[in-house]
Parts: structure tokens; C-alpha cells; sequence
């Protein structure tokens, strides 16, 4: 089986999977809800000026003010206005145009970035910068100098500049061209509409996941698309003829009952919300993140070699830096992430850990850094967070636990709900009265032939009647 990708376009929610010999690689979400606002391009106001911060909110019309750099309204302005020879002071009420970069997190807006960028197929148009260049994981010297003089023989309007992505490597000067006119007319459209809008305002809005996932990972190692809705599978067929007319030939549409059930991906869905994953070699992983900070640990688990702790440790740990990469993709996690590996005392196995890692990571498309691997194991980086995780837009914190991922034992419980009866009798005496808990709460007080209930109902002249009910949680308690 080769590399496919498989979209489920449903009403509620589309979903779109990347499969390489029936493994998920990536996996993403969309509901109209949650749409992405990354790529947007707004025209905002300036609504205040933090100068300790270095910064400014700017209110692009939505429930949260973004946040850009002081160091980038300058360029915000230039379509907006005549470009300044002098850096002017910048003014609470202006109006500036700006891009989504990054996407709400928590209590924190949207980040933006007055350096705009409209991704096409193979180019990336950069209206506000006049440097062009080619994507640095384009590694071959011989294609990266072809690329370079056909951006050099293209003529482009004036102050204007484009980056070569990497699905431009073998394409022809017809070809990028092609892609470069219609971006050019894209952005002239645009800046009359930004001229012409009050912000705040909507000025571009990106592509939806669908068709993003066709411009961005639709190629020729690709050997077929799967789409199980025929509009979809319309709409992406005509969108596919706009750059690249023979791959229309690898989309299929799916006429079965379940697509990610049949390609076995369904499964694999759900093991991406787990936070041990296991390797072949039964060792495993645990993922633990955070708003801000990710950390995986590894463990030996299950691992059953005749091998000396430091060959174990050493195989282990190459098998688990190949996992986390895939794990920190198929999830997009990102922030500063920490992998604790176990224990090497060589420093040979260090640095091959540590490069069996880069290698990963190196068809990762979020840009990450690396800065090594400590003597005990442990590797600190960071990769790109720019989307909402797939985790956060399908659950929610726990009502009953508030995120702590822990529940109180019954033993707890059934102190906690004696201390409750007897601040309920202090206020209320009552000759009778109802403790209905959890099963499991129950049995912890009977346990000790409920000699602690029998003191309260002595105490306060009452009887207690303990009511089982399985459908309370394990910390509800009520009394009545």
C-alpha cells in the first residue's frame, strides 16, 4: 500500500488523514465552529500599545484582540497608506493590515504578522518583501540554483518577492509562473478590497482543510486521494485542474459505508488521544502535555533482550525518538517539549539518539529546534504550535476531575462524606436522614461494620439510611 491521502466529509465535521503503507502519518479536524483563522488576512485597528511588552492588540473583529510586534506595524502600513522614509509613531485607532500566524490559545488572541504570505501550489507570494528565495528543505544544490535563476528570469511587479516551496522541486518556468499570475492577481485583488473595507475587517480568508490538504500534500508520491462526498470530490477535482490537470486522474470517490473504518484508520484515530503508546519492542512512551510544555518520558516496559542496561537503554531510546516524532505530528503537538530518554552512559549513544531523532523530524513541515541531548537523556526543543491540537478540539476538561486526571479513592470519599453528614446535622437536625454515594463509597463504609456512622447517628440523636446509587460519581454526595 503507498502513500494516500482519505478525507470523511460530514456535515458536522470534516476530517482529512494521511496514510503511508497503513499508517496514519497526519491527521486533522475541521467543524464550522472550530474553522482555522491561520492564513486570514484582516484589516484591524489598532486598539492598544503595550511598550514594555513590545507590542500591540489589534482588533481584527473578532471575540479576541491579536497581538503584533511593534517592530512589524511599520510594514502594516504600506498597503494601507504611502509608505514612510521615516519610522512614524504608531497611534492607538490606526488601521493596519495583518495575517493570522498562530491561533488562540487559552486566554492568549491570535498572533499576527504584518508579513503577509498567500501560499499558492509551489510558490508562497510575499507582497510586502522584496527578497526572494527557495525553501530551505529544499537540500539539493543543482535543483535550489535552477529554482533561484527561474526566479531571477520571472519579472514581477516592483516590491514584491516570492518564496519556492518545496512541492515546486522538478516543476518547469511555465509551471511556476502559472502559479506566480495567479497569485499576483489574487493580491491586486485584495489590496483594493483592503483600501475600500473599515476594519475591522475580513480581507482574505484562507482555503478550508480540504482543499489546504490538496495544495499542501496532494503530489506525485501521493498515488491516490479518497473523498467519500461528491461534492467534495467535485470541488476538488476542479480545484486540482487550476494547477496540475493529470493528478485529477488519482482522485477517487468512495461509495462505501465508512471510509476511515474500512482503511483501518478509525483505530488509529482514537490511539492518538492515548497517552502511552507502545513500540514494537513493547517498550513505550508516555505523552503528558500541557498549555505550554509537553514531556514524553520513555520506558523500558515490557522490553525483553538479553542485552547489558547500556545496549537496552541505547535501543529503546532510538526506537522511542522515531516514535515521538511521528507522535508530535500525527498529534501537532507544539511549545517547548521535553523528552526524558532513558539513561546512556555513552556519549556515541547519546549523539546517535539524538541524530535518529533529527532524521525523524526531518519530514516534519512545523519548524522546530533542537538544542541537544544532556548527559542524563534528556532532549529539550521546540516545535511550531500553530493550530489547535486534534485532543483539544475533541475533548473537553473533565466536569468531574477539573483536569487533574485523578478522582478521589473511595477511602477518601467515605471520610469526606461522614465530615459532610455531620455539617449538614449541625444545621439541619433531623430525626432521619438519606447519605446516597457511589457503590464503591458504600462498601468503604461498611467495611468497618459502619461503626463511624453508628457515632454520628448517637451523636446527633438521628438515623442514616446509606442509599446506593450507581449512577452518582465517585466524589458526588448527597444528602437529604
Amino acid at each position: 500500500m503507498a502513500r494516500e491521502i482519505l478525507i470523511n466529509a460530514d456535515p458536522r465535521e470534516r476530517r482529512v488523514a494521511v496514510v503511508d503503507d497503513g499508517r496514519m502519518e497526519e491527521f486533522y479536524i475541521e467543524r464550522p465552529q472550530d474553522k482555522t483563522i491561520v492564513g486570514n488576512i484582516y484589516k484591524g485597528k489598532i486598539e492598544a500599545i503595550i511598550q514594555s511588552i513590545g507590542g500591540a492588540f489589534v482588533d481584527i473583529g473578532l471575540p479576541k484582540n491579536g497581538f503584533l510586534y511593534l517592530s512589524e506595524i511599520e510594514n502594516a502600513f504600506e498597503t494601507l497608506d504611502t509608505p514612510h522614509s521615516k519610522p512614524r509613531e504608531v497611534k492607538k485607532g490606526e488601521e493596519v493590515l495583518v495575517q493570522v500566524v498562530k491561533e488562540s490559545f487559552g486566554t492568549k488572541g491570535p498572533r499576527l504578522s504584518s508579513e503577509i504570505g498567500i501560499a499558492g501550489r509551489y510558490l508562497v507570494l510575499m507582497p510586502l518583501n522584496a527578497q526572494s528565495g527557495v525553501s530551505r528543505r529544499i537540500e539539493d544544490d543543482v535543483e535550489r540554483k535552477r529554482l533561484r535563476q527561474i526566479l531571477a528570469e520571472l519579472k514581477f511587479p516592483k516590491g514584491i518577492s516570492f518564496i519556492v516551496r518545496t512541492a515546486a522541486c522538478g516543476r518547469s518556468k511555465q509551471e511556476l509562473w502559472k502559479d506566480a499570475s495567479f497569485l499576483i492577481k489574487t493580491w491586486a485583488r485584495l489590496e483594493k478590497i483592503a483600501k475600500r473595507q473599515k476594519a475591522p475587517s475580513l480581507v482574505y480568508e484562507e482555503y478550508d482543510l480540504v482543499l489546504r490538504a490538496v495544495r499542501d500534500s496532494f503530489g506525485a508520491d501521493v498515488s491516490k486521494l479518497v473523498v467519500d462526498s461528491k461534492a467534495d470530490y467535485y470541488r476538488i477535482v476542479n480545484f486540482i485542474r487550476t494547477f496540475e490537470r493529470q493528478l485529477s486522474r488519482k482522485v477517487e470517490f468512495y461509495r462505501g459505508d465508512d471510509l476511515f473504518e474500512d482503511k483501518d484508520v478509525e483505530r488509529q484515530i482514537l490511539r492518538t488521544f492515548e497517552n502511552k503508546v507502545y513500540l514494537k519492542s513493547k517498550a513505550y512512551i508516555i505523552i503528558e502535555p500541557t498549555e505550554g510544555l509537553v514531556v514524553i518520558d520513555v520506558n523500558s516496559g515490557g522490553f525483553k533482550r538479553n542485552l547489558g542496561q547500556e545496549d537496552m537503554a541505547f535501543k529503546v531510546n532510538c526506537e522511542a525518538a522515531v516514535e515521538a516524532a511521528h507522535q508530535l505530528k500525527l498529534r501537532d503537538l507544539g511549545g517547548i517539549i521535553v523528552i526524558d530518554f532513558i539513561d546512556m552512559e555513552r556519549e556515541s549513544h547519546r549523539r546517535e539518539v539524538l541524530n535518529t531523532l533529527k532524521n525523524a523530524l526531518s519530514t516534519d513541515r512545523a519548524k522546530y529546534d533542537i538544542l541537544g541531548i544532556s548527559k542524563f537523556g534528556v532532549v529539550e526543543m521546540t516545535r511550531e504550535r500553530i493550530h489547535n491540537t486534534v485532543a483539544s478540539l475533541s475533548y473537553q476538561t473533565c466536569p468531574y476531575c477539573q483536569g487533574r486526571a485523578k478522582v478521589k479513592s473511595p477511602v477518601t470519599m467515605s471520610i469526606y462524606a461522614l465530615k459532610e453528614l455531620k455539617r449538614y446535622l449541625k444545621i439541619k437536625p433531623t430525626r432521619e436522614v438519606n447519605l446516597s454515594l457511589n457503590p464503591a463509597v458504600i462498601t468503604e463504609i461498611s467495611k468497618d461494620n459502619q461503626s463511624a456512622l453508628r457515632f454520628v447517628e448517637r451523636r446527633f440523636r438521628t438515623r442514616v439510611n446509606l442509599v446506593s446509587n450507581p449512577a452518582l460519581h465517585m466524589e458526588d454526595v448527597n444528602i437529604s
